[in-house]
C-alpha cells in the first residue's frame, strides 16, 4: 500500500451561472488528497492519512475517497471546518487563496500519528499540509519516524505566501528533504528552495545533497526531467494537449509516477537504488500521460486506468 498524508479539502472553482455572472462550485481537492484519489483510480492501492471534517463537506470528500478506491482506515475525523481553497483562472493558470484556520486538517497532533502495518511499502507528503503549525509539524514527524521503514516520497508544491514564518517553514521542509527518498519539484518550487544564479541542473544537485536519492523536476509545457544519485537522468516532452486548467495537475503527475515506480518495482529503497535509465523514463513517460488528462478537463479529476489506453 501507498499512504497519502496531508491536506483535503475543498477547492471553490469558478464556473459560469445561469443568470451569466460566475459563481463557485465546490470540488474535492488538496494536493495530496488529488494524488490519493489519481493512484486509486491508477489501480494502486491507497490509504489517505489526514484530519477530516463530519461537516457536509467533509462527507463530500470521503465519498470521492471511497469512489476512486481509496481506503480511509486511515482517517481522523473532527467536528472542525473543512478547508476551502478559493480558486481564481487566468489563462488556465490557478492561483489560490485558502481559509484553513483551525480547521479540520489543522487539528492533527502526533497523538494521532498511526502505528503503520509491514504492508505500507510508501509515505506519500506535500502540499499546504507542511507550511504551517502543529499539523505540519505532525507530518514532519511522521516522516522522521518512518524514514527506515519505507521510502518517502516529498513534494513540497511551494506555497510561499501562505507562511506564517518562512523561515520556520524552510526548515521544515530541509528536516523532511533529510528523509526523503524522492522529491518532485517544480521549476518554481526549485527556484524557492535553492534561490540565486544557479543553473536549474545545479541547484538539483543541491537538493539530493540533502537526502534525496531521486529528484523529479516538472517544467510545464517544457516536459519534465529524472535526476538519480547514481548519476542516471532522463527526460520526457509534455503531452500536447488542449489546456483547460492546470488545477491538480502536479498532484496527477505524482500519482503517475508512483504508480509506474510500484508497477516496475522499484518502489522500495534499496530497488529504486539500482534504478535505470530506462525505468526513469518510463516513470517520466506514464507520469506526464496521466497529467495531461487532468489539464485537457476541468479541476483535479484525474484519469481512471482504462482512460489511457
Amino acid at each position: 500500500m501507498i499512504l497519502c498524508a496531508g491536506e483535503a479539502l475543498i477547492d471553490m472553482i469558478p464556473e459560469p451561472t445561469v443568470s451569466g455572472g460566475s459563481g463557485y462550485v465546490p470540488y474535492a481537492g488538496g494536493a495530496v488528497f488529488n494524488t490519493a484519489i489519481g493512484l486509486g483510480r491508477l489501480g494502486a492501492n491507497v490509504a489517505l492519512f489526514t484530519g477530516i471534517s463530519t461537516d457536509g463537506f467533509g462527507q463530500l470528500l470521503e465519498q470521492a475517497l471511497t469512489d476512486s478506491r481509496v481506503s480511509s482506515d486511515y482517517l481522523v475525523h473532527s467536528d472542525r471546518l473543512t478547508t476551502l481553497a478559493v480558486v481564481q483562472l487566468k489563462n488556465g493558470h490557478a492561483t489560490y487563496s485558502f481559509y484553513d484556520d483551525n480547521s479540520a486538517g489543522q487539528s492533527l497532533r502526533s497523538s494521532d500519528l498511526p502505528q503503520l502495518p509491514d504492508s505500507v511499502q510508501a509515505l506519500y507528503f506535500g502540499g499546504i499540509s507542511l507550511v504551517n503549525g502543529p499539523a505540519a509539524d505532525t507530518y514532519a514527524e511522521f516522516a522522521t519516524q518512518e524514514e527506515t521503514r519505507r521510502l518517502i516520497m516529498l513534494d513540497p508544491n511551494i506555497r510561499p505566501g501562505l507562511a506564517e514564518d518562512e523561515a520556520v517553514y524552510r526548515s521544515r521542509l530541509d528536516r523532511m528533504l533529510t528523509v526523503t527518498d524522492i522529491v518532485k519539484l517544480s521549476d518554481e518550487d526549485l527556484d524557492w528552495l535553492v534561490p540565486g544564479p544557479a543553473s536549474h541542473a545545479e541547484k538539483i544537485q543541491a537538493m539530493i545533497a540533502k537526502g534525496p536519492m531521486l529528484a523529479l523536476l516538472t517544467k510545464g509545457a517544457e516536459g519534465a526531467e529524472a535526476f538519480h544519485r547514481n548519476g542516471s537522468t532522463a527526460s520526457v516532452a509534455s503531452e500536447k494537449v488542449e489546456v483547460v486548467d492546470t488545477v491538480g495537475a502536479g498532484d496527477t503527475f505524482n500519482a503517475g509516477a508512483l504508480a509506474k515506480m510500484q508497477s516496475l518495482g522499484i518502489l522500495s529503497r534499496d530497488a529504486l537504488n539500482d534504478a535505470t535509465e530506462d525505468q526513469l523514463s518510463d516513470v517520466l513517460a506514464h507520469a506526464a500521460k496521466v497529467a495531461a488528462v487532468t489539464v485537457s478537463r476541468a479541476g483535479a479529476n484525474p484519469p481512471w486506468s482504462d482512460e489511457l489506453n
